[in-house]
């Protein structure tokens, strides 16, 4: 670690049903990472897609972390409880915020109608940015990225090495308040770790690309960018990320803890590329933490 001291890292999971294999992986990699550099580890709850939370998801989710030792530092939030924080940068951004009207489909529209094809991913074309069409009503907030010149947002993370988005091509002017009144994921994740004083980011592959809009938002509020880190994320035997919505099961299913320990943890940590001999709990994390501090060391880049 450099003088930006001292570590703050979170574990920061959707209650949307009980944590499964990939959310596990997840979240190991985090404590590790906090242990290792003698550290914070928070818990953070991100409840705000109200439409998608299962009622005791987090309760449940809680408990899964304590049975696998992993403790966390200070109180756990929910970021329900949060709201005055985002009304507060919603403010702070002023004149870069516009309403939006654009359904999905219509936004897929534009794109065939400007490249004759369907992209892989929907790049917001701008067509409210300049004013609501008439008859057309503003559903969804979204934050305007620089025009000309493009906005290049680039960074190194710790674990994939350099990554760089053009974000004025590859996605748009980007949603921060959803069309359902929901505060968007981008937005609250910005808010939450400049709150927290978050470090250190550490989480699964699969937000490596959404990564540049929070360090735009970033920017534009005037908050410092943590150190990145995004571990390889569990796929399925279809090769489909492991999740709750591809039917991801929970690790955790109450069995003995040398149950979890051998049937859950220790896979996880192979996952990571960690080979862990331990008979308790207790012993894996004894060694655990510096086999992580160990491989850390062959990483493209320390913070």
């Amino acid at each position: 670690m450099t003088a930006r001291t001292p570590y703050i890292g979170r574990f920061a999971p959707s209650p949307t049903g009980p944590l499964h294999f990939g959310s596990l992986v997840a979240a190991m990699a985090s404590y590790l990472d906090a242990k290792a550099h003698h550290g914070l580890w928070l818990v953070r709850i991100e409840d705000v897609d109200g439409a998608r939370n299962v009622a005791g998801a987090d309760e449940h989710i809680l408990a899964s972390l304590q049975r696998c030792g992993m403790h966390w530092d200070g109180d756990v939030t929910w970021q329900t409880q949060r709201y005055p924080l985002y009304e507060r940068a919603l403010a702070q951004l002023g004149d870069l915020v516009y309403p939006c009207g654009c359904s999905r489909r219509e936004i897929a529209d534009s794109q065939i109608n400007h490249v004759g094809h369907h992209t892989q991913a929907l790049v917001y074309p701008g067509i409210c940015r300049d004013g609501l069409a008439p008859g057309k009503v503003g559903r969804a907030l979204r934050v305007k990225v620089p025009l000309a010149p493009h906005c290049v947002l680039s960074f190194d993370d710790r674990w994939a090495g350099r990554y760089s988005q053009d974000l004025t091509a590859d996605v748009g002017d980007f949603i921060i308040r959803r069309a359902d009144g929901y505060w968007a994921y981008q937005l609250a994740v910005v808010v939450d770790d400049g709150a927290q004083g978050i470090t250190d980011i550490v989480r699964g592959a699969d937000l490596l690309d959404s990564t540049p809009r929070q360090l735009y938002l970033q920017q534009v509020l005037g908050l410092p960018q943590p150190s990145y880190l995004h571990v390889p994320v569990v796929v399925n035997a279809a090769g489909d990320k492991m999740s709750k919505q591809t039917g991801a099961q929970a690790f955790d299913t109450g069995a003995d803890p040398l149950v979890l320990l051998r049937e859950a943890m220790l896979p996880a940590a192979r996952f990571l590329g960690l080979e862990i001999q331990a008979e308790t709990i207790d012993a894996f994390w004894r060694a655990a933490t510096p086999a992580w501090a160990q491989l850390l060391q062959t990483l493209p880049r320390q913070a």
